[in-house]
């Protein structure tokens, strides 16, 4: 009999942390420190939806056609590979980490995340990549959907002004010509189509730990999570 994922998840040496929150909560930065500190694998899910919707904005698909993008999620083969400045995402070989870094990319990625399709295609790529454990994977949906039994589930959390300030922040250090304006009704309107979509919505699983950003450095947050994995390795 094939074992499923979950049945997997028995011999893991070392816990899943898997972290989920709205848009600018600071997940990528924690995440990715976190993982540094852990030396754990850095997984970004949101990445792999932004490789989608590049690739479709390059081939001419419309983000309002689920076949020809559900298509494009099940061939595109992506992997995350170490760097200095952290991972790379390689999309067919193409790196593609700083093309799906643009202000257009993150509400395309909203868009196109709400097909069944592509997150069945995205999710099933997630659980390979993480299912022996020794990874910080994050999302909108790791704790709930990609893996439910993650030993340690983070839901961190910031007001809206913080998080539209954060990412204008983001996006003017890339030379990015957005407003504060604009980004407040992306991340706005990110927030609603992704706690409302039908396949797997935005939201926060029951055993999760909800945890606030607000006016805290990422120091002190890498510093608070990186205490509560190391209690769920010593389990």
């Amino acid at each position: 009999m094939a074992r499923t994922l979950a049945d997997m998840s028995i011999i893991r040496e070392r816990p899943i942390v898997a972290i989920d929150g709205p848009a600018g909560a600071g997940k990528s930065t924690v995440a990715r420190r976190l993982a540094e500190r852990l030396g754990y694998v850095y997984i970004d899910t949101g990445a792999m939806y932004r490789a989608v919707a590049l690739a479709a904005k390059r081939r001419g698909v419309r983000y309002d056609d689920p076949e020809r993008l559900t298509e494009i999620a099940r061939e595109l083969a992506l992997e995350f590979v170490p760097s200095e400045g952290g991972a790379r995402l390689l999309a067919g070989g193409d790196d593609v980490s700083g093309a799906i870094r643009t202000a257009d990319m993150g509400p395309a990625a909203s868009e196109v995340s709400q097909w069944p399709g592509v997150r069945v295609a995205l999710v099933a790529q997630q659980q390979r990549m993480g299912v022996a454990g020794g990874v910080v994977m994050e999302g909108r949906d790791i704790g709930t959907v990609v893996f439910p039994e993650a030993e340690l589930k983070i839901f961190l959390t910031a007001n809206v002004d913080e998080r539209a300030r954060r990412r204008y922040e983001e996006l003017r250090a890339r030379g990015e010509p957005v407003t504060l304006e604009r980004v407040m009704g992306d991340v706005v309107d990110r927030d609603r189509r992704d706690s409302q979509r039908e396949h797997s919505p935005l939201r926060q699983a029951d055993d999760a730990v909800e945890f606030p950003t607000d006016g805290l450095t990422i120091e002190e947050v890498v510093d608070a999570l990186a205490e509560l994995a190391h209690q769920r390795e010593r389990r």
